[in-house]
């Protein structure tokens, strides 16, 4: 399901089976440029990372909190830290440090401030590449497979389904499309995977956690939302505004997406192509992928490269250690074949000084 970016201009255009809510072939759909797009993991984590700062809430602690008593430090020659203290007595309280992130009762170090920055600006080009690239993972069984999505049974991915998907508002006919489709498998892997979840979330309406499902991609809402949006693990979203949190959740690319034909048609004029604007964004095109071929292995063995490359060298030359002349005296010999002279007349000389100071001492000793 990996297509490469042809150079050709009258090339054929790859097509996907569109099925019917009962789960046969309805037809076929061109595959949209999209889909064909460079994969960048690296874009996709780094911008995923920061759009997801974009929901948090400030939170800061009580401004005034440890600074609440009116506590002034007893200065030097007490015997005590120079500490602020609570003033008073008749009680345990009085003479007690204050204030100090080190006291009891004290404030904390560098209190939080609801100022701080939340919140993370984008680059708008950024955020388009990453969602494209996420898309066109969509599209790989081999990365949906791997983020741990269940499509044994899905006859085609990408899975297309005719616009009566569109008009399904009721909960049981969107879980009887889904085992059409065989998708349901991945919804009761969902459902397996609910738990508790850890941490003070329990406290705070968000009890469980479960994995992701399938997204269901609308073009028109005539009852799809409300019949899809209580499976469990299961997104919908209208092809318009397609977000990177939910076609790449955690930042990990491969979602497994379900469109209706209408959606599935449409993202050439919302993306675009490589040679034709998008219709729906302003100047903006398909970013270009650094190979037009990736088969690395085949473009090394073609015959246009295997001409211009020199033979393979045969018979190896062994290198010998080098030695430090300074240190290995073999070594120093093969540069200077009188330093053996020159060492042993050394030798020498240091004997016979030697035995020249041992012969003066003996004779001042007689």
């Amino acid at each position: 399901f990996f297509f490469f970016l042809l150079p050709f201009k009258m090339a054929a255009r790859p097509q996907v089976t569109v099925h019917s809510s009962a789960g046969d072939a309805a037809g076929t759909a061109v595959l949209p440029a999209v889909f064909k797009a460079p994969i960048r993991p690296d874009v996709v984590q780094f911008v995923h990372a920061n759009m997801a700062k974009n929901k948090r809430q400030a939170y800061a602690v009580y401004v005034m909190t440890g600074h609440e008593t009116p506590a002034e430090s007893w200065g030097t020659g007490r015997a005590v830290a120079r500490i602020p203290r609570v003033p008073g007595g008749g009680t345990s309280r009085s003479g007690q440090g204050a204030f100090g992130n080190m006291c009891r009762g004290g404030r904390m170090f560098a209190p939080t401030k609801i100022w701080r920055k939340w919140h993370r600006k984008i680059n708008l080009n950024q955020r388009r590449f990453a969602t494209v690239s996420a898309l066109a993972a969509s599209a790989l069984p081999a990365l949906v497979m791997a983020r741990g999505h269940r499509i044994s049974e899905v006859p085609e991915v990408p899975c297309v389904v005719d616009d009566s998907m569109e008009s399904i508002s009721k909960t049981k006919d969107a879980v009887s499309l889904l085992k059409q489709i065989g998708a349901y498998e991945d919804v009761e892997r969902c459902i397996e995977t609910k738990k508790l979840r850890a941490g003070k979330g329990k406290l705070r309406n968000r009890r469980h956690v479960q994995r992701r499902g399938p997204l269901v991609v609308y073009s028109k809402n005539d009852g799809v939302f409300q019949g899809f949006r209580n499976i469990p693990g299961v997104d919908v979203c209208p092809v318009s505004a397609l977000n990177l949190l939910q076609l790449a959740p955690g930042g990990h690319v491969g979602r497994f997406v379900v469109f209706s034909q209408s959606a599935f048609s449409q993202l050439d004029g919302i993306y675009g192509t490589f040679r034709k604007q998008s219709t729906a964004k302003k100047n903006y095109t398909l970013p270009q992928p650094t190979m037009r071929n990736a088969d690395i292995t085949r473009i090394i063995n073609s015959d246009e490269v295997q001409a211009v490359v020199r033979q393979k060298r045969t018979g190896s030359t062994r290198s010998t250690q080098k030695k430090n002349p300074l240190t290995n005296l073999n070594a120093l010999l093969k540069l200077n074949p009188h330093a053996k002279t020159m060492k042993r007349q050394a030798i020498l000389y240091q004997e016979a000084r030697k035995a020249a100071k041992a012969k003066a001492i003996a004779d001042k000793r007689k």
